[in-house]
């Protein structure tokens, strides 16, 4: 992915997250420059992945499949002592854009319509090999209240409806066709997304960027120190 791609979708991004009302924690807005200025206090930020992430999951079509997200606190799931025992992330959800089929080995979710279009989640349990969907019914918490569900089955979650997403069940999501885009929160158990992911098909979670401009924002991966 170009980095005038990734330059002007987060220009998008925080846009559409100012317009819905959402605030951002100040680092959101460090320039590059700032962060080697302040690189020295920036430990828990680094080692957390605090920040802006965007992939298109080797899709080469961010439009269509990809993802924009911040995250905005993170507990280490590697550190017994840690007080911070649960994540949060924002994530913009373009219309038609297709998270893929993916599930979690430890960290249960749920996933929150914060504003904008219809988000609408497709549910399916890993089969015993993983690399298949099982047949089983899928039973989940929509805002306390349970819901049964076919294998494949789909449901839709206006601004403010919310799912609760358990490890090992295989979920997609896009917004819905005509809606508009949609800010999804994420509120979590521990987030680490280099060890804690299983998607269906291959998929590449972290971009090669090739470097046509300098960067607008850095990626929680791209800090200073890191």
């Amino acid at each position: 992915m170009k980095r005038s791609e990734i330059n002007r979708h987060l220009r998008e991004a925080e846009a559409f997250i100012e317009s819905r009302g959402f605030k951002l924690p100040p680092f959101a807005f460090w320039t590059p420059a700032e962060w080697e200025a302040r690189s020295g206090e920036c430990e828990v930020l680094r080692r957390k992945a605090l920040g802006w992430d965007i992939t298109d999951f080797g899709s080469g079509d961010f439009e269509s499949v990809g993802l924009l997200l911040f995250t905005l606190r993170n507990g280490d799931v590697t550190d017994p002592l840690e007080v911070q025992r649960y994540a949060e992330k924002i994530m913009v959800v373009k219309e038609n854009q297709l998270t893929p089929w993916h599930f979690h080995r430890s960290k249960a979710e749920d996933i929150i319509n914060r504003s904008g279009g219809e988000l609408v989640i497709e549910l399916a349990w890993a089969s015993v090999h993983e690399s298949s969907l099982d047949d089983r019914t899928v039973e989940v918490w929509c805002d306390g209240v349970p819901r049964r569900l076919e294998a494949l089955g789909r449901l839709s979650l206006s601004p403010g409806g919310s799912i609760t997403i358990p490890p090992l069940l295989y979920h997609r999501f896009f917004g819905l066709s005509g809606g508009g885009d949609v800010l999804v929160g994420e509120v979590s158990t521990p987030n680490d997304d280099t060890t804690d992911n299983r998607f269906l098909e291959a998929a590449i979670r972290y971009l090669d960027i090739v470097e046509d401009e300098e960067p607008y924002r850095l990626l929680c991966h791209e800090y200073p120190g890191s």
